[in-house]
């Protein structure tokens, strides 16, 4: 474990790194006592600074959903990251490919919630899957930019104290409540300047994309935490990230739910 004061600093490196646009050397180096508890401490402390400067919170990303991420990162569950309302852009953004060190995209389902949930409950009932799909207003077709604030190769501590690499968003497409279809087919293609470079099934989430939502929902509820009607949460990818440039134009094809377009500037 690292004290207060270490985890203060780990975050303060963070924001500058993502101000300056220079990767800082892996927070695990640097404070190698660091555990997965101090790596979310740490990226509480990164959002409470962000949140002071005038951001907003406006939701969650669910990251390491599959098992082979997982083993990978030396994990045995995913983890999270904070959605704040500078990151999430509609279809057709051009976005600034500089403000990023090295992004790429995922693509997923975004699960929009109509009332609260998790927190307190009572008598300790965890969140089971029909309570998300209760609590889901609608679900759209979405896009993660990843990042990293870091050096690589990266512990998994190094990739949770950075947010869990979330850098940004994109909603498009059709939205659908979460009864009307069948969230575990949903299928979609990603290509970059017209070639199709991943393709995927939402099934490949956890086997359903709302199980990442009940494991969120219910780590955060530990700390009696709920998820606020009106937040995001992205549940997870189903496709390989894809590396992207300026000058990059991306389409993501999810069939019936229609498409994403964006495009990556200087």
């Amino acid at each position: 474990m690292i004290d207060a004061t270490e985890r203060q600093d780990a975050a303060h490196a963070l924001l500058q790194a993502e101000q300056s646009r220079q990767p800082i050397a892996q927070v695990s180096r640097t404070w190698p006592a660091m555990e997965i508890a101090d790596a979310y401490a740490v990226q509480q402390l990164w959002a409470q600074a962000k949140v002071k400067a005038g951001a907003r919170i406006v939701g969650h990303k669910i990251g390491l959903t599959s098992r082979a991420m997982q083993m990978a990162s030396g994990m045995n569950e995913p983890d999270y990251g904070v959605l704040l309302d500078h990151m999430v852009h509609a279809d057709g953004a051009r976005i600034c490919a500089s403000q990023f060190h090295r992004p790429r995209l995922e693509v997923e389902l975004a699960f929009v919630l109509g009332k609260s949930l998790g927190g307190t409950r009572p008598g300790g009932r965890p969140v089971t899957v029909y309570d998300v799909l209760d609590a889901t207003a609608y679900v759209t077709p979405a896009l993660e930019i990843i990042d990293y604030r870091t050096e690589v190769p990266r512990s998994i501590c190094d990739t949770i104290a950075d947010n869990a690499a979330a850098a940004a968003m994109v909603t498009g497409g059709r939205i659908v409540r979460p009864m009307d279809i069948d969230l575990r087919w949903v299928a979609a293609t990603l290509s970059k300047n017209g070639v199709i470079e991943e393709s995927g099934v939402s099934a490949a989430v956890m086997g359903h994309p709302a199980l990442g939502i009940v494991w969120l929902a219910n780590k955060l509820a530990g700390h009696g935490i709920a998820l606020e009607a009106g937040h995001i949460l992205l549940a997870g990818s189903f496709t390989r990230p894809t590396a992207v440039t300026a000058g990059d134009t991306i389409h993501a094809d999810f069939g019936p739910l229609g498409s994403i377009g964006v495009s990556f500037t200087e």
